[in-house]
């Protein structure tokens, strides 16, 4: 399962969506201000500067850069 904590207004947070929905993952987009507080945020992510911050299988990845490299290498495993 893909979490997506995102803001309003972010770019890089609907593409993280874009990306998930097109690829058919199972994911959650928690938006800033109705599903968490900006406190949560640095209680669940002490590193994060920006959005979105994303964790796969409860494990913290990073943002949209890095849901981009888990995808590519998640792809390539079933290339043959």
């Amino acid at each position: 399962m893909i979490e997506i904590w995102g803001k309003p207004q972010c770019p890089y947070c609907t593409q993280a969506t874009i990306l998930c929905k097109e690829y058919g993952y199972d994911y959650i987009y928690k938006q800033l201000d109705e599903d968490f507080r900006r406190e949560d945020v640095f209680e669940e992510f002490p590193n994060a500067r920006t959005f979105p911050q994303i964790k796969i299988d409860g494990q913290r990845i990073g943002g949209y850069d890095q849901l981009v490299k888990w995808h590519k290498h998640y792809v390539n495993r079933f290339k043959s």
